[in-house]
């Protein structure tokens, strides 16, 4: 063989042995998960509770013993079992056999929520996925849903001709969970999804069934609303519904000291129906650049035919992206990079482009489009690292320094910050309310390993940033981890005795119960019981 022959073959051997490297690094990467990951265990140890035994109708177990875990992956607790009801006969069955064992009961969706807030140990576990019926009433402008139903089904319900009002900014999520911590998304001016809930039907402790709303049972519809699952058994809800305006959607990216001049414009201009903020997290420009992405009403004066609602497309991509960017900085910056200059050019436009330069308009969307997103691309099977969710509510005209001195931790603590984001909400009057003044809304997505040392660093990190949040005075949201300390949350949330308080008196045998519950409520057991309030409307269970 000459020696070009051979340099050829060194050459052709390197590049396929390169090839093959990065095809074993990036496979896994961009791989679909297997199942639910579950990490471990770093929730404070809780005693299961039991007491009397009596005979009473097993409910149908969809699981017996074992263990369960919620999206952190490091949350696994050994359980009683998992009951999947099929109806609201199946719900009583399960309550009265909890009673009758003396056994907690919690209800869950997709859990969602970070720190035990769907589970108890040694508890009975509602898996509400199996209620999800959806009626839509034209005329009254509502849909009434199963508490089990996600907002992805219940979007794909109502389109084209609606929209719903509010609701999380991505539709995994049941509205029973949603229910149960407020939950907001992207639309500053309709609020949390309290603000545009009609009422909710419940199975108290006893099993009895009641309506809740602002007329009926209204201090009960305010404890149950952001209320974890702790006052009762949601079972469907009437939720308001908006007409599927077309949008033109914008974007601007400034300088984060500007944010509040320009939300100041957004907040004043009524046809703007929905927006949200990324901020940077390449390590050059971490939280300085922002990018202000808004949706604008479109003044139709042509009949825009709203397409199908489709699924997010490239998965495989946007997942391999975002592990990437969670390596190292250069793959941070090169996430950044795209955000700002090539992702806005790929933009799915649900309103045909024909139809849209027809309006001299390069690009529309319908309302619905922004929010049905099930974020497939941020599941993966990576072994030894978790993805967790924070989320700080912060005055609006504190966000400034608040973000100054975010980046100082994140870079004091080495943070892996994978995405970092700002909405608006407005008053929220529930019980146990994250925003009592109108605040900016700052969420992060983390990433950590999950050893002992990456959980502790997570447990740091969280309690600086809630002590960072309190010093200009705002809340921390409660469905995450438990990393934080009684007194951090009494000082976030003066009220946090009252509302337990206020639980005790709904369910005095303690029926309802969570990881979360069965942490902080004991430290606040001195507070003096409240008086239950006299219910309307209630019914035993069929």
């Amino acid at each position: 063989m000459t020696s070009r022959g051979r340099y050829w073959l060194a050459g052709a051997s390197a590049l396929a042995i390169a090839a093959a490297a990065t095809t074993l690094y990036v496979r896994p990467l961009i791989a679909d998960p297997a199942g639910i990951k579950d990490c471990g265990s770093v929730l404070p140890p809780v005693a299961a509770e039991r007491g009397r035994s009596a005979a009473v109708a097993e409910p149908r177990w969809s699981q017996r013993g074992g263990t369960v875990n919620d999206a952190s992956c490091l949350s696994r607790t050994a359980v009683a079992g998992v009951v999947r009801p099929r109806d609201e006969a199946d719900v009583a069955t399960a309550l009265a056999y909890a009673r009758a064992h003396g056994l907690t009961v919690s209800a869950a969706g997709v859990k969602h929520s970070m720190g035990g807030q769907a589970f108890r140990a040694g508890g009975v576990v509602l898996d509400m996925r199996g209620l999800q019926a959806i009626r839509l009433d034209e005329a009254a402008r509502t849909v009434t849903v199963g508490g089990g139903a996600t907002w992805h089904a219940i979007q794909l319900a109502v389109h084209p001709r609606f929209a719903v009002k509010a609701m999380q900014s991505t539709d995994i999520f049941s509205v029973g969970g949603s229910i149960s911590v407020n939950a907001h998304g992207m639309d500053h001016q309709a609020g949390a999804v309290m603000n545009s809930l009609r009422s909710v039907r419940l199975m108290l402790a006893d099993g009895r069934i009641v309506t809740a709303s602002r007329d009926e049972n209204a201090e009960l519809f305010r404890h149950a609303v952001g209320g974890y699952g702790l006052f009762g058994v949601i079972l469907s809800a009437v939720l308001d519904i908006v007409p599927n305006d077309i949008y033109r959607s914008e974007r601007q990216l400034i300088d984060y000291r500007a944010f509040p001049a320009t939300f100041a414009r957004i907040a004043a201009d009524p046809s703007v129906g929905l927006s949200y903020v990324h901020l940077s997290t390449a390590p050059k420009t971490l939280l300085e650049e922002a990018l202000v992405y808004q949706y604008r009403r479109f003044p139709e004066d042509q009949a825009l035919v709203r397409a199908p609602l489709a699924e997010v497309a490239s998965t495989k991509v946007r997942r391999l992206t975002v592990n990437l960017a969670k390596k190292n900085d250069l793959f941070k910056s090169l996430k950044w990079w795209s955000e700002k200059n090539i992702e806005h050019r790929i933009e799915t436009c649900t309103v045909t482009r024909a139809q849209a330069q027809g309006s001299a308009e390069a690009c529309l969307v319908a309302r619905n489009d922004p929010m049905h997103d099930s974020v497939a691309y941020l599941f993966n099977d990576l072994p030894g690292e978790t993805d967790i969710l924070h989320e700080y509510f912060v005055p609006r005209d504190r966000i400034v320094p608040f973000i100054d001195g975010m980046r100082r931790i994140f870079r004091a603590q080495d943070a892996n910050v994978v995405n970092a984001s700002i909405r608006a909400v407005g008053v929220e009057d529930n019980a146990l309310s994250y925003a009592p003044a109108p605040a900016f809304s700052v969420v992060l997505y983390l990433n950590q390993p999950t050893t002992v040392a990456g959980n502790e660093r997570m447990r740091r990190l969280t309690s600086d940033l809630i002590d960072l949040t309190a010093a200009q005075g705002g809340r921390f949201f409660l469905p995450y981890q438990l990393h934080y300390t009684p007194q951090q949350l009494e000082r976030s949330y003066p009220e946090v005795g009252a509302f337990f308080a206020a639980k005790q008196a709904w369910d005095p045998d303690g029926v309802f119960s969570n990881s979360w519950h069965a942490r902080y409520a004991p430290f606040f057991a001195k507070q003096p019981a409240a008086t239950r309030p006299s219910i309307t409307s209630g019914a035993p269970a069929a």
